[in-house]
């Protein structure tokens, strides 16, 4: 079953249910049915937005202990790859978690992605293949 990638603003969607996208992530999220991965630098900036809204972090890393949300990347074999996709977009606000999962697009060849994130229709992985965006921002 391939998996799919999971951005910072739809964990924040997910768990801030006065967050406008919600009910849309909730719902797309809920008919997926496959497993959700991402990265340590969504799950630190998803803990940092979340921080005023009582219990969410620990949401965040409960979702993490019980395997919802899976962490197969590791910074230490993908450091160097990563700064490379850094470089490259760098005229463009690609930020490290960005940079983090299109590098997991190209671990686990796959660019299905839960993103309210725009920039991810310029970005590429494997070179020259665009992800598709699971959350339909129209």
């Amino acid at each position: 079953m391939k998996p799919v990638l999971l951005d910072t603003g739809v964990v924040v969607a997910l768990l801030d249910r006065s967050e406008r996208h919600h009910p849309q992530c909730a719902d797309v999220v809920a008919s997926l049915g496959r497993p959700l991965v991402t990265c340590e630098a969504v799950i630190a900036e998803s803990c940092y937005l979340l921080r005023n809204l009582s219990g969410a972090a620990e949401a965040v890393l409960e979702n993490v202990a019980r395997g919802v949300f899976l962490i197969p990347f590791q910074l230490s074999r993908a450091a160097t790859p990563v700064r490379k996709i850094m470089r490259k977009y760098s005229d463009q606000p690609a930020d490290f978690a960005d940079a983090c999962l299109v590098h997991l697009a190209d671990e686990l060849n796959t660019g299905e992605i839960l993103t309210l994130d725009r920039d991810f229709a310029h970005y590429r992985w494997r070179k020259n293949r665009g992800f598709q965006l699971l959350i339909d921002l129209e």
